[in-house]
């Protein structure tokens, strides 16, 4: 039986059709066109690396519709490809990594930059974090600044818990403090952090805790998902692609995009990840160089090689955008990251 009864040709000539038998044959095509297309999306196919979705994508493929991505995180995989745990706060996974913490004696350092027009944040950033950073444990907050009148009066510590101001030299610019925070990190682990604590966190104190952040974080190098590229294809990825830059990424390298809103891990080796990383950008600065992210692309190219033993999801850093993923719980929201979502009117009414 022929497909398009209507449209076939005569054996004494040429085809002749009438315009309403074009436009049938012309509706007939697309419905299987349609048909055969929505066949191929039905079918899943298993992506290489387990934290992108089956989406079929091809990683050469542009990626136009973000929205699509975002409706469809549903996957919280409980560990990396390597073997680290990829920690969700309420999974049961986590709840073993608390109750082992839980024998131990420890103390826990969360340092932040309040430099500028940044001091604004820093009441909300420990009030918050008070609440639900690691609440019961031992807790020093590191506060490097240029100017410590800006903690004054001070905020009122629960037990076991300090503050400790560290005066910096007047930074400023963004892009100043960026090129410089490595280097002042590895100079106050050195100088006091090294024998006060055993994990030191960094966090960006335009942030604030809005769900418990307990001890499941706590590993020897811990770094968190980007929210806006959690579950992209690698090409997504804002990789450093500066041939000449220090910080330079390769196409065949990388498993993921960390931010640089909040990383730490064990004192050691966080010196070691901001010494190193503090060279990558003064040999970076000596030749001219600003890579694309600034310090999260020297951060992510350490993180390539010497892979995190532990990765928190992006309920450890998340802010509102179209891009963002979905996650069970939000517990760490940058408001700065929010505000650059915003339109002129938002901005106002938010007062960013």
């Amino acid at each position: 039986m022929a497909l398009f009864p209507f449209c076939k040709a005569s054996s004494a000539g040429p085809i002749r059709v009438s315009r309403i038998q074009l436009v049938l044959c012309c509706f007939l095509l697309s419905l299987i066109i349609y048909y055969l297309h929505g066949s191929r999306a039905a079918v899943r196919v298993h992506p290489a690396h387990p934290i992108f979705h089956p989406l079929e994508m091809d990683r050469g493929r542009k990626v136009t519709d973000m929205e699509v991505f975002k409706g469809a995180e549903s996957q919280t995989p409980a560990e990396t490809p390597w073997g680290a745990p990829l920690v969700w706060g309420d999974s049961h996974h986590s709840a073993s990594r608390r109750a082992k913490f839980a024998q131990r004696e420890m103390r826990i350092g969360l340092l932040a930059f309040v430099v500028g027009t940044y001091a604004q944040f820093i009441r909300r950033f420990l009030y918050s974090a008070e609440t639900y950073f690691l609440p019961g444990q031992v807790v020093t907050y590191y506060i490097l600044t240029d100017n410590p009148r800006s903690l004054y009066p001070p905020v009122k510590l629960g037990p076991e818990r300090e503050m400790k101001v560290v005066p910096i030299a007047e930074l400023p610019g963004w892009e100043r403090l960026a090129h410089r925070r490595m280097t002042l990190l590895g100079d106050a682990i050195r100088e006091s952090i090294d024998s006060e604590t055993d994990y030191i966190f960094c966090a960006d104190v335009d942030q604030e805790f809005v769900a418990p952040v307990r001890a499941e974080i706590l590993g020897d190098l811990v770094a968190t998902l980007h929210p806006e590229l959690y579950g992209m294809p690698r090409n997504a990825f804002p990789y450093e692609d500066d041939e000449g830059s220090s910080a330079y990424v390769e196409e065949d390298e990388g498993d993921f995009y960390y931010t640089s809103e909040f990383y730490g891990g064990a004192v050691s080796e966080m010196y070691k990840l901001a010494r190193a990383c503090s060279l990558l950008i003064l040999q970076d600065h000596a030749d001219g160089i600003t890579a694309r992210g600034l310090e999260e692309s020297y951060l992510n190219r350490y993180l390539i090689d010497h892979r995190p033993t532990c990765v928190l999801s992006p309920e450890y850093s998340w802010w509102d955008s179209d891009l963002s993923a979905q996650v069970p719980v939000h517990r760490l929201v940058s408001l700065g990251r929010q505000c650059e979502s915003y339109n002129d009117k938002q901005r106002e009414e938010h007062k960013c």
